[in-house]
């Protein structure tokens, strides 16, 4: 019996989410998910443990045939060493295949399209960004989600109700 300290990361196998990107499934039309690897700094795994993070204004760029996030905000912890100079929204790079990155280019380049962080989690002791391809929803399609939403809403109170 194998037993885990509440600091490591998860134990292989084991998906667990770091943050989440909830505006993104809001304001776009998600049409393709990709997972991604991320290069970090060792200040920024450890306060990823402790959950300082903040993904909520962050987005995907491609340069040069390389993908990087920008605008996700880690907080560096207050306990990181004194030789390190923690800069909270630093532009990270994101791991894939040549293969999709170029297939990437070309879809973010159409017009409406861009590439989203939906979330954080960590994948075989590793920390791995779920992105995704979406369009910008219009004003009316924000619209249709709450009333779906909210009819859904609707729907289980009626049922939870009824079962009593």
């Amino acid at each position: 019996m194998s037993t885990k300290n509440s600091k490591d990361a998860p134990t292989k196998g084991v998906d667990s989410r770091i943050a989440e990107n909830r505006k993104a499934l809001f304001n776009y039309a998600i049409e393709e998910r990709f997972e991604a690897g991320l290069v970090l700094e060792g200040w920024e795994v450890k306060a990823l443990r402790e959950g300082k993070v903040q993904l909520t204004d962050g987005y995907v760029v491609i340069r040069e045939g390389e993908m990087f996030l920008i605008g996700c905000q880690i907080n560096p912890l207050h306990t990181a060493s004194s030789h390190v100079s923690p800069d909270a929204v630093r532009t990270k790079k994101l791991l894939l295949h040549k293969e999709q990155i170029r297939r990437l280019v070309g879809k973010v380049e159409q017009k409406g399209y861009a590439l989203i962080p939906l979330n954080l989690h960590w994948k075989t002791g590793k920390v791995k960004c779920e992105i995704a391809l979406g369009k910008g929803k219009a004003e009316h399609d924000k619209r249709d989600t709450i009333k779906d939403r909210e009819g859904k809403r609707e729907v289980e109170r009626a049922m939870k109700s009824r079962s009593r």
